[in-house]
């Protein structure tokens, strides 16, 4: 095997400098000059800072400048990048890597890894994902699903975001967005995730559902979204309706909140004119507040009681 080091090809004249150490290991290797690429083949390894990408053949094309400029990798690439006690790992069916920018792009059947010692962290599936090494962020296009830590996540596309130390900091989800995390669904056309903060907020038509330890659902549809983990808390907005057993309620902006002594999904507050449904009794009122534990609700302001289906006829004397 030989290794070849910045100067890749000694017959290629006036090769300029890299900026980064490029090492490069093959059996054989050839070059075409009327199509401008390099041609590896056996054990193809090559290596650019802390990036390492291996596979049985590839091809690097040169500029007319006589500068490496993009190495593709076939026959299902391996890359990885090890980053402290963090590793970046990426398999797929193509994966080019720019030299230039060091910029990693992977196509059809991809997933990406990324483990914090020796536990895996986030898993990425997806038709293309592309990584740039220089700002850290990584987007994934065409049925892309994920998991982090214990969230479940599938979209359209999905962008995340990495600190200097391959730490996740912020995870973008668009189009189609479902996401799965313990007992609770949600679905949306974007999520946001800070994991700075714990937060995630998700707008367009979405949709919360929360299973609680006796099977009920409460069920959340607005425009608008947010929601706390820290606190165990939802606040929504945007032509709100909540679905809970034998209620329905809806209004302009709800909050919901855990019990305090078992942090488990329990008060529902609306603000603005909002109504509940109960049964055969509509509540109009400024404020609502209703509890599923016990199910209890109290309406203040300008309340109005509508009871449908009331019987007026005399009874039998």
């Amino acid at each position: 095997m030989k290794r070849f080091l910045l100067i890749l090809l000694i017959f290629v004249t006036g090769l300029g400098v890299l900026a980064s150490d490029l090492e490069i290991e093959s059996k054989t290797q050839t070059f075409s000059d009327t199509e401008r690429k390099i041609k590896l083949d056996g054990g193809v390894k090559v290596k650019l800072d802390g990036l390492t990408v291996q596979s049985e053949n590839a091809d690097i094309t040169i500029r007319r400048n006589n500068k490496l400029d993009t190495a593709t990798f076939y026959h299902q690439p391996f890359a990885v990048e090890i980053n402290g006690n963090k590793k970046r790992e990426v398999k797929s069916n193509i994966l080019q890597v720019s030299l230039i920018n060091k910029v990693v792009r992977a196509e059809g059947e991809t997933q990406s890894v990324i483990t914090e010692g020796n536990t895996p962290i986030i898993v990425i599936n997806a038709d293309v994902q592309e990584y740039d090494t220089n700002s850290g962020v990584m987007v994934a296009t065409g049925a892309v699903t994920m998991k982090y830590k214990d969230i479940d996540s599938f979209s359209d596309k999905a962008v995340i975001i990495t600190d200097d130390k391959g730490g996740v900091r912020k995870i973008d989800l668009i189009g189609n967005a479902r996401v799965k995390q313990e007992n609770n669904e949600s679905e949306g056309h974007h999520f946001v995730y800070n994991a700075l903060t714990d937060e995630m907020s998700v707008e367009g038509n979405t949709k919360t559902i929360a299973i609680s330890d006796e099977g009920k659902k409460l069920t959340i549809h607005s425009d608008y979204q947010q929601y706390h983990k820290k606190q165990n808390s939802y606040v929504g907005s945007g032509h709100v309706k909540i679905w809970y057993d034998d209620y329905y309620a809806q209004g302009p902006k709800v909050s919901v909140f855990p019990d305090a002594k078992t942090n488990k999904l329990n008060e529902v507050y609306f603000i603005g004119r909002s109504k509940i449904v109960q049964q055969e009794k509509d509540i109009i009122a400024d404020k609502i507040k209703m509890t599923m534990n016990p199910k209890d609700f109290t309406a203040e302001g300008n309340v109005k009681t509508i009871i449908h289906n009331v019987d007026t006829k005399d009874g039998d004397l």
